[in-house]
């Protein structure tokens, strides 16, 4: 496989993949191109190398920037805005698990606190719906707390040999 063919394989399977970590398709692919890039890229580059329109660049690219995967660079002698991302691939997915954390687990932690916690009217199917609503809240809640931690820890021997298990 020469490289043209494998970058645009990858950059095509990370964009499948996107939807695993909370983003699209054309957002996943534009993180990718930047991931694999060698130097900064302007816009233009980005939408002619993925062939996508400005629109769907500059609001993907903006979305990007609000999660911190992808930040505006300044190039000497140029007026054009460039960007880059996060090239550790462990800080990456520290930053996608936070905000992932963020955007969906804490609205859905929150959600089943407040179902948990309704009045008590003593028939079964409400005491069945505070007692797996307040289980459930608290294993996501405790898995929240985990995650948040372990991602928290830059590299330490605890990440490091938990990584390891999974690899």
């Amino acid at each position: 496989m020469e490289y043209l063919e494998a970058k645009n394989k990858f950059i095509s399977t990370w964009g499948s993949l996107g939807s695993l970590w909370g983003i699209n398709k054309a957002m996943a692919q534009i993180q990718a191109l930047l991931f694999i890039s060698t130097k900064p890229l302007s816009m233009e580059e980005i939408m002619e190398d993925l062939k996508i329109s400005r629109g769907n660049t500059s609001m993907n690219l903006r979305q990007l920037m609000d999660w911190g995967i992808v930040t505006k660079t300044l190039v000497a002698g140029e007026r054009k805005e460039f960007f880059t991302t996060e090239k550790d691939v462990q800080e990456l997915a520290r930053i996608v698990a936070v905000e992932r954390s963020r955007r969906e687990i804490k609205p859905v932690v929150k959600v089943l606190e407040e179902v948990s916690t309704i009045k008590d009217d003593g028939t079964a199917k409400t005491k069945e719906l505070i007692k797996q609503t307040k289980a459930l809240h608290e294993l996501t809640e405790t898995m929240d707390i985990m995650i948040n931690k372990l991602v928290n820890q830059k590299q330490n021997w605890i990440t490091k040999s938990l990584l390891k298990l999974f690899k």
